[in-house]
């Protein structure tokens, strides 16, 4: 799970596993698997950021390097 913060300031998280989409224009849109969208004030970047340092304290993104060795 990420928690990252809606234009109105206040608090979300969502289960980073379900995220198919990061959209960034004018607002970031994040378009998960169940087609639900979220606009949130972080950037596309910061997202993939903390996906990425929930997937390793999860251990996926280790076991995916150990697969393909």
């Amino acid at each position: 799970m990420i928690t990252l913060t809606r234009l109105n300031g206040r608090s979300v998280t969502i289960n980073a596993l379900l995220i198919e989409f990061v959209d960034e224009a004018a607002d970031t849109v994040i378009t998960l698997t169940t087609g639900n969208k979220i606009v949130v004030k972080e950037s596309a970047a910061e997202i993939i950021a903390l996906n990425q340092q929930f997937l390793q304290t999860i251990g996926l993104i280790t076991a995916a390097q150990k697969s393909q060795e």
